[in-house]
């Protein structure tokens, strides 16, 4: 006998998934549970791009394999049906004779997009679909963005002081990386690099601070480093010119590769939709866009994000580069250090 479908197991599956964050982009965010008589009896995630499949760690790791052929597989995305960098899932579910399977939702990706449960079903496989699927698609929001947009999930991040500023006067001249937010928080905005594809700066934040972009006080990957600057800009010599991480220079000039840097025209850096395009093309799924002011508010303007993440300081400064402006109620609010950071969605 069949058990019955209990969302529980699908929970289970997406909080399996989430371990994958910051490692297997561009592909998407997968876990998957086995069950037997109600039980638990297998569980696997993606855990690196490249390396094998949620349901093919879950079956893996049951220990009595004739198990399977009464059993429900519980998956958060549909089974792939293609060959890519692993042979198709729903093959090694039909080859290990799993009667029932449990889908949350529908992969969008166009290799896959109903074809894998079109193949289930064919083979005889009880297929439900629809199972938490508005969790498994925010789960996977960065992947259902690139794919059903064809541009990249874009969050906004700035740290203001008290007194709504997010940099020094910087009319004199000075130079250097100013730090608004607490050291705990710091900590934090190296965990959401670590999460994301690519960062983003404009040029007067790389004049200015000179930054590395890189994770450094967090555990992770580090992101692609992409520097938007409308005229060539020398990064040689720069801690963005270093072999910690590739760089990518968005500009209107020639395209061209300087010292390991790659430079690729995208038509115009103000209009982020040109921006966005350049960086599907270049595969990316998702961008942390630090700043600085203009860039931000060009995206914000835009309509063209989906996230801003706002850390208030506890201090004022008095004077300097006022921050943006987000006129919608914030969606989450926490503690971090000294500083409070406020989370917003644009949903339409």
């Amino acid at each position: 006998m069949v058990d019955p479908i209990h969302p529980y197991f699908m929970q289970r599956a997406i909080e399996l998934a989430a371990k994958g964050a910051g490692r297997v982009a561009p592909n998407p965010l997968v876990g998957c549970v086995i069950v037997h008589d109600g039980q638990i009896i297998g569980e696997g995630y993606h855990e690196q791009f490249g390396a094998a499949h949620a349901e093919v760690n879950a079956i893996a790791s049951v220990g009595r394999k004739e198990l399977l052929e009464n059993s429900t597989l519980y998956v958060t995305l549909e089974p792939c049906a293609h060959f890519g960098k692993t042979p198709p899932c729903s093959d090694h579910i039909l080859e290990n004779r799993i009667p029932r399977v449990v889908i949350g939702c529908r992969d969008p990706f166009s290799e896959v997009n109903g074809k894998g449960i079109e193949q289930l079903r064919n083979a005889g496989v009880d297929v439900e679909t629809s199972v938490l699927s508005e969790e498994c698609r925010w789960l996977n929001r960065r992947f259902f963005t690139f794919h059903e947009k064809n541009r990249p999930y874009v969050i906004l991040k700035w740290a203001q002081s008290a007194d709504g500023f997010m940099d020094i006067d910087r009319t004199s001249g000075q130079l250097g990386s100013f730090m608004i937010s607490s050291e705990e928080t710091q900590v934090q905005v190296h965990r959401w690099r670590a999460e994301e594809a690519a960062i983003l700066i404009g040029k007067n934040t790389f004049i200015n601070d000179n930054p590395s972009l890189t994770v450094r006080k967090a555990q992770g990957r580090n992101p692609v480093r992409i520097l938007l600057s409308a005229r060539d800009i020398l990064v040689e010599g720069s801690q963005l010119n270093s072999n910690e991480a590739p760089t990518l220079v968005l500009t209107n000039a020639t395209e061209k590769v300087v010292a390991g840097v790659r430079y690729l025209s995208c038509g115009n850096v103000h209009e982020p939709h040109l921006v966005l395009n350049a960086l599907f093309q270049e595969n990316i799924l998702s961008v942390l866009v630090e700043g600085g002011a203009t860039v931000l508010r060009s995206f914000l303007k835009s309509g063209l994000w989906d996230e801003a993440r706002i850390i208030s300081a506890n201090d004022s400064l008095g004077a300097g580069l006022i921050a943006p402006f987000i006129d919608i109620p914030s969606a989450v609010e926490e503690k971090s250090g000294t500083d409070i950071i406020r989370s917003y969605f644009n949903r339409p």
